[in-house]
């Protein structure tokens, strides 16, 4: 089962824009987005303006983690996963998630209170 997704590119995400799909709790991706982190604070800013809280994380860091909790690297995968766990107890029962994928040069801003 595949959802439709707006797609938007960084130029496309006006203020306006990113108002009214807060407004109306839509989910969209920002594609070919060559500074992820400036996009992500703007679209953080936008959503917390409106009085609703944000999660950002790093898409896929679970599987990379569970390579890293195994063998030498154990430590540093284990303090990791803490760190994740401090990190989604911090910003519990998100109004939004918002995935980031440097690879891929996206972001995925997900409303979860539906």
């Amino acid at each position: 089962m595949s959802i439709d997704i707006q797609k938007f590119t960084a130029d496309e995400l006006t203020i306006e824009r990113l108002d009214t799909l807060a407004r109306n709790h839509e989910a969209f991706q920002v594609v070919a987005v060559s500074n992820v982190g400036a996009v992500v604070e703007k679209i953080e800013g936008r959503l917390e303006k409106q009085g609703l809280k944000c999660r950002v994380y790093t898409e896929y860091r679970s599987g990379s983690l569970v390579a890293t909790c195994f063998g030498p690297t154990a430590p540093v995968g284990w303090a990791v996963a803490i760190g994740i766990g401090v990190h989604n107890l911090a910003t519990f029962n998100p109004d939004y998630e918002i995935g980031k994928n440097k690879l891929a040069g996206t972001i995925t801003v997900k409303y979860m209170k539906k």
